[in-house]
């Protein structure tokens, strides 16, 4: 029960924490026009985040270092029916309040001077949005550590077939999403036998490459 309750604890701090820190990114990025400062700001909470977060790894016992080391490289081992009683419902209706915003970020795909003449209101849709992401990761994240590539590879790959429509774009990142993680832990389980890989690894192993090739593939 105790370690129950001290993974619920980390968990809930985790998920407190990247709110925290997602609203200073905002609050200070958003003094000024444009998404670079917002970019800027969030560059430095993240170092900032990354040097405290040094300091404990640093004052950790084994055990906690162990499973911290875990927790950064991602898994899915905590996954349970508990767990997802509270967060199916939490992704399905956050979701469904990001889709329902497409036409404003199909017009941000011609650029924010053309999107205000279409009459979205710019500021206002950039907060929702930055609020809604941020409560629908925070949670992800702290539950099964980072994963990383998922976001930036899966909507590339949905967009080649489908194209920049957001309307289609959206959903369908969502389950290919899912689908990817799914395939990474399936991978992650098998592959070392009886061991098992954390899903950050095969990620990273995947999509670092197929980043490479996009960057490659936009060149030409």
């Amino acid at each position: 029960m105790l370690g129950r309750r001290g993974a619920h604890g980390d968990r809930d701090g985790a998920f407190a924490g990247s709110l925290a820190a997602t609203a200073l990114a905002y609050r200070l990025g958003s003094r000024r026009a444009g998404i670079a400062n917002l970019l800027l700001a969030g560059v430095a909470i993240n170092a900032i985040c990354a040097s405290v977060v040094g300091f404990f790894t640093y004052q950790a016992s084994d055990a906690q270092l162990r499973n911290l080391t875990f927790w950064n490289m991602g898994s899915l081992a905590g996954a349970s029916w508990g767990l997802l009683a509270w967060l199916v419902p939490l992704v399905v209706v956050l979701s469904a309040l990001l889709l329902r915003d497409w036409r404003a970020m199909n017009a941000l795909l011609l650029g924010e001077r053309e999107a205000q003449h279409l009459g979205f209101d710019l500021q206002r849709l950039r907060r929702r949005l930055v609020v809604l992401t941020a409560l629908l990761i925070g949670p992800l994240v702290a539950v099964t550590g980072t994963i990383g590539f998922v976001g930036l590879v899966v909507p590339h790959l949905i967009r080649l077939p489908l194209g920049a429509d957001h309307r289609w774009l959206l959903p369908n990142t969502l389950a290919g999403g899912a689908i990817a993680v799914t395939l990474a832990d399936w991978l992650a389980r098998i592959v070392v036998i009886p061991a098992e890989l954390p899903i950050g690894i095969v990620t990273s192993l995947v999509g670092g490459p197929f980043l490479l090739w996009m960057l490659a593939r936009k060149g030409h």
